[in-house]
C-alpha cells in the first residue's frame, strides 16, 4: 500500500469489521430503566405493528405506568449480581471476545443491541471511525422475523444514510436451517441430557411467540422455528414438539402456548421433560426467568416429577465453534481462509 501524501487528512481505512446484535436490555433491574428500554422496544413499528395513533395512547398511558415494575422484578430474578449486568450483555460480550480471538487480528469484532446499550450507530461509528471498509452485520438471531433481524438491518441501513463514507456492507442471513447451527444444538442437548439424573420423556422445544398475523402477512419466523425444530429432532432420539411464549396483549399469537403447554404435559403421561429454546443466542429474561423458573413451576404443579432447562448455545465451547464457523464463511473473499 503507497503511503499517503504528508498533507492527508489522517483517516483509517482497509479494515474488515463484524457487527454482532442482540435484541437488548435494560441497564439495571430497576423500575426507571426498565421503564426506558420499553419504551424503545415497544415503539418500534416492526415489534407492535398497530398504528401509533391507537397504540402510542395505550402505551404511554397504561403498559408504561404498569408493566416496567413487575418487568424489573423478573429481571432482578436473573440479574448477574458478579458482573453487575444482564446475562445478554454479558454472554454476548463473551461470543464477541471468543470471535474475536477466533477470527485473529484481522478482523474487528464488536457487538450491539438494537435496543438499550450500547446502540448499533454507535458501535457502527466505532468500526467506522478504526478503518473498517467492509462490515458484517450479524443479527444474533437464527430463524428471520421482521421484528428481529428486520429490525435490526433497518437501524443499520437508517444509520448509514447519514453517513458520506458508506462501508462495503454484508448482513448474515438467517441460519435455522444450517447444518453447523443444527449439530450444535443437538451436541448442546446431548450435553445436557448426559448431566441429568433422569432420561427426559420429551423435548420441548420453546421458541420466542409472534401475533399470528404476522405469519398470515408473510413473515417466515413460523415456519423457519418449525423447520429448525424438525431438522433438530432428526438428530435426536428423544421425542420433540414445538411451543411458542412470551405472548403479549389479547391478540391471538403462534400456537401452541408454551405455558399451557407446559401445565397440559402431565396429563398426557409426560412427566419427565427437558426444554430448550433455538430461537435465542443467548439465555435471557424470556429463557431464564419465562422457562427456567415460571416454567419449570408450572409444570411440576401440574404433576411433572422432573424439569430440566438446558441453556441456549450462548458462549460456551460448541456455541462459540458454531458462531465462528458461520460468520466465517459470510467472510469469504474478505478474510483468506484458515
Amino acid at each position: 500500500m503507497s503511503s499517503l501524501p504528508p498533507d492527508h487528512p489522517p483517516v483509517a481505512f482497509g479494515r474488515i469489521g463484524v457487527l454482532l446484535v442482540n435484541l437488548g436490555t435494560p441497564d439495571s433491574p430497576e423500575t426507571g430503566p426498565v421503564r426506558r428500554y420499553l419504551a424503545e422496544f415497544l415503539s418500534d413499528r416492526r415489534v407492535v405493528e398497530l398504528p401509533p395513533i391507537l397504540w402510542q395512547p395505550l402505551l404511554r398511558g397504561v403498559v408504561l405506568v404498569t408493566r416496567p415494575k413487575r418487568t424489573a422484578a423478573n429481571y432482578a430474578k436473573i440479574w448477574d449480581r458478579e458482573a453487575n449486568d444482564s446475562p445478554l450483555r454479558v454472554i454476548t460480550t463473551a461470543q464477541a471476545a471468543s470471535l474475536s480471538a477466533a477470527l485473529g487480528d484481522g478482523v474487528i469484532v464488536d457487538w450491539a443491541m438494537r435496543y438499550g446499550s450500547p446502540s448499533i450507530p454507535d458501535r457502527l461509528q466505532a468500526l467506522k471511525d478504526a478503518g473498517c471498509e467492509r462490515i458484517l452485520i450479524a443479527p444474533l438471531y437464527p430463524q428471520y422475523s421482521s421484528a428481529t433481524t428486520g429490525t435490526v438491518n433497518d437501524k443499520v441501513f437508517a444509520t448509514l444514510m447519514k453517513w458520506r463514507w458508506q462501508p462495503a456492507l454484508r448482513t448474515l442471513p438467517p441460519y435455522h436451517d444450517d447444518p453447523i447451527f443444527l449439530d450444535a444444538l443437538a451436541a448442546s442437548f446431548a450435553d445436557g441430557v448426559a448431566g441429568l439424573d433422569f432420561v427426559p420423556d420429551l423435548l420441548l422445544t420453546s421458541f420466542h411467540g409472534m401475533p399470528r398475523s404476522t405469519l398470515d402477512k408473510g413473515d417466515p419466523y413460523h415456519c423457519q422455528c418449525r423447520k429448525t425444530a424438525r431438522l433438530m429432532g432428526e438428530r435426536i432420539s428423544t421425542p420433540l414438539r414445538v411451543s411458542f411464549q412470551s405472548r403479549l396483549g389479547r391478540a391471538e399469537w403462534l400456537k401452541p402456548y408454551t405455558d399451557v403447554t407446559l401445565a397440559e404435559l402431565p396429563a398426557q403421561g409426560i412427566r419427565k421433560l427437558v426444554v430448550m429454546s433455538p430461537g435465542f443466542s443467548a439465555d435471557n429474561l424470556e429463557t431464564l426467568e419465562e422457562v427456567a423458573m415460571e416454567g419449570r413451576a408450572t409444570f411440576l404443579e401440574a404433576g411433572g416429577t422432573d424439569f430440566a432447562y438446558i441453556p441456549c448455545l450462548n458462549a460456551g465451547a460448541i456455541g462459540n465453534a458454531a458462531l465462528t464457523a458461520i460468520v466465517r464463511r459470510e467472510l469469504a473473499g474478505w478474510v483468506p481462509a484458515p
